[in-house]
C-alpha cells in the first residue's frame, strides 16, 4: 500500500464524523452568548466613565444608560402574530402606494401576456398598433379590464387585497 492509499483512507473516516443532535446544552450556550454581548457593551460604557475624559455630567448620564439597559427585559423570540386582511375601502388603499408599483405592473403584464400567448381570450379588441400579445396585455392593464386583485404584505403578516380598479 503507497503513501497516498493511506492518506485517502484516512480523509475518508475524517469525514464520517457521527452528527451532533441539538440537546439543552447547545441551547444554554447561545442564550450564553446573548448575556456576553451584553456584558461587554456594559464593560465598554463602564471603561468610558473611569476613564477621566468625560465631564461628571456625561459619567452620570452614560450611569443612568446602564441601569436603563441592565433593566430591559431580554426578548429573543417575538411572539405569534396571526395574520390579518386589512379591509380595503373604495379608493383607500392603507398598503403602499396608491398606484401600482412597477414590480406590480411588470408581473402583471407578464401573466397575462403569457396567457394571451397560451390562447387565451383578450378583454379588449385588439387593437391595429398591437404586435405581440405584451401589447395587448399593456392595452388591457391601462383600461383596467384585466380581473386581477393584488395583495400586498407588511412584515408582520397583515395584508390587503386591492382591486386593480382601486389604483389610479
Amino acid at each position: 500500500m503507497s503513501d497516498n492509499d493511506q492518506e485517502v483512507v484516512v480523509e475518508e473516516i475524517e469525514m464520517e464524523e457521527p452528527q451532533v443532535e441539538e440537546t439543552e446544552e447547545s441551547v444554554e450556550v447561545a442564550e450564553g452568548e446573548i448575556d456576553t454581548g451584553l456584558t461587554k457593551a456594559l464593560d465598554t460604557y463602564r471603561k468610558l466613565i473611569e476613564s477621566n475624559e468625560l465631564t461628571e455630567v456625561e459619567q452620570s448620564a452614560l450611569e443612568k444608560r446602564i441601569k436603563e439597559i441592565e433593566s430591559r427585559e431580554i426578548i429573543e423570540r417575538d411572539q405569534a402574530h396571526e395574520a390579518q386582511e386589512i379591509p380595503v375601502e373604495k379608493n383607500k388603499i392603507s398598503i403602499g402606494p396608491p398606484t401600482l408599483t412597477r414590480f406590480e405592473k411588470a408581473r402583471i403584464m407578464g401573466a397575462r401576456a403569457l396567457q394571451l400567448s397560451l390562447g387565451a381570450p383578450p378583454f379588449i379588441a385588439i387593437p391595429e398598433t398591437a404586435r405581440t400579445s405584451l401589447d395587448i396585455a399593456m392595452e388591457e392593464l391601462d383600461k383596467k379590464v384585466i380581473p386581477i386583485i393584488i395583495r400586498r404584505v407588511l412584515p408582520n403578516g397583515d395584508f390587503q387585497n386591492i382591486p386593480i380598479d382601486y389604483f389610479q
